[in-house]
């Protein structure tokens, strides 16, 4: 693999959701990322998350898998683990274990809850940690219950894609001193992060602690989507006033004088009423043709079958076809390195005796892990 972070090596015991995002991060971005997989596991090629791997299945209930595993983590720079706290302690892979063995490692710890809390033992999930956080709250139509934002907030936003940020951060702190360190990534911590700006609204007394009364939460005439005469939706998010008299003018209402009082929440509602009716008389193909890359801050709303074919997303190949499967590209992009076209994931355990010759172990040896039932 290239990229920024070509030369590092990162051991990732097998998880679902944040925990092999955050590998798929640093993989992607040309981290060498060895997965240890359960032997019942299962890798989907097709599956973003779990390419760029190298794969070895290890029956963590017998000692020579431990043994395997810590010889891996011996010789690496970082290591990723999901498991409820005390779990990786009680493999005998615990941080003052593997740090003792290697000073500089870097031991990424990925949870819902956090390594200690009142919560920290409970199983939970997205749903659960955006709650906790305070963020579910703020997500939803006025005066109905809150909608979960799929599993994007916790899982991956405050999840991996925070623990990949800390990991890096870790790494460089390691490459400068030889330190290493333990990473607690929390979803409620990184989720309630992640809502930094609405917490800042709400101490300055411009947001109201409810959903769908806001001006970047669907309460807002100009900051929302609308449905048109064929049943597809179109996003507005004409916030700035040369943004907002474009879409004005664009729609033909700048002469409607209702309209004049953008910032009054109290005519957002009838406000939003008259747009509605508007952008339903025609279709979304149409409201592009007349907005689409302008100021006005507008775009389709595109289905997951729509994406990959709209042009700008083509003219900046942010969607590949890795073995017949659409997937997002590695992102963001560099002006001096650049990221390898992914791989798509193995199948659990196809590395296995690569990994184990790289240590050092020769054929007997592997052969006797096979029949023992380590190795898988």
């Amino acid at each position: 693999m290239t990229g920024p972070l070509h030369g590092i090596k990162i051991i990732e015991f097998a998880g679902i959701g944040p925990g092999p995002f955050c590998a798929m991060m640093l993989a992607d971005h040309g981290a060498e990322v060895i997965r240890i997989d359960r032997p019942d596991g299962f890798l989907d090629p097709r599956d973003p998350l779990s390419r760029n791997r190298t794969s070895i299945a290890l029956d963590m209930k017998k000692p020579d898998a431990v043994q395997i595993a810590r010889d891996l983590c011996r010789g690496a720079d970082a290591i990723i683990e999901g498991y409820r706290p005390g779990v990786m302690e009680r493999l005998g892979l615990g941080p003052d274990v593997l740090l003792a063995d290697n000073p500089r490692l870097v031991y990424g710890r990925m949870t819902g809850w956090g390594q200690y809390g009142p919560y920290s033992q409970a199983a939970g999930h997205d749903i659960n940690y955006i709650a906790l956080s305070g963020v579910l709250h703020g997500i939803g139509r006025a005066g109905e219950k809150p909608v979960p934002p799929v599993n994007y907030v916790g899982d991956f936003g405050g999840g991996g894609m925070m623990l990949a940020f800390g990991m890096t951060s870790a790494l460089l702190h390691a490459a400068r001193t030889g330190e290493g360190q333990v990473i607690d990534c929390a979803m409620t911590d990184g989720s309630a992060l992640l809502a930094g700006m609405t917490w800042g609204f709400k101490a300055m007394g411009r947001l109201k602690d409810e959903a769908g009364v806001n001006m970047l939460d669907g309460g807002a005439h100009f900051y929302d989507t609308y449905r048109c005469a064929d049943g597809k939706f179109i996003s507005i998010g004409s916030i700035e006033p040369q943004f907002y008299a474009l879409l004005r003018q664009k729609t033909g209402l700048d002469a409607d004088p209702d309209f004049d009082a953008q910032h009054d929440p109290s005519k957002w509602g009838p406000l939003k009423d008259k747009l509605t009716a508007l952008f339903a008389t025609k279709t979304r193909d149409e409201w592009c043709a007349i907005m689409e890359m302008t100021d006005i801050c507008f775009a389709p709303v595109l289905s997951l079958e729509e994406a990959p074919q709209h042009p700008h997303n083509v003219a900046r190949e942010t969607f590949i076809d890795i073995g017949g499967a659409i997937q997002p590209a590695p992102a963001p992009r560099y002006s001096v390195t650049s990221n390898d076209t992914p791989r798509a994931a193995p199948t659990v355990g196809a590395d296995g005796d690569a990994v184990l010759a790289a240590l050092g172990y020769d054929a007997g040896r592997i052969a006797a892990l096979r029949e023992g039932g380590a190795v898988h």
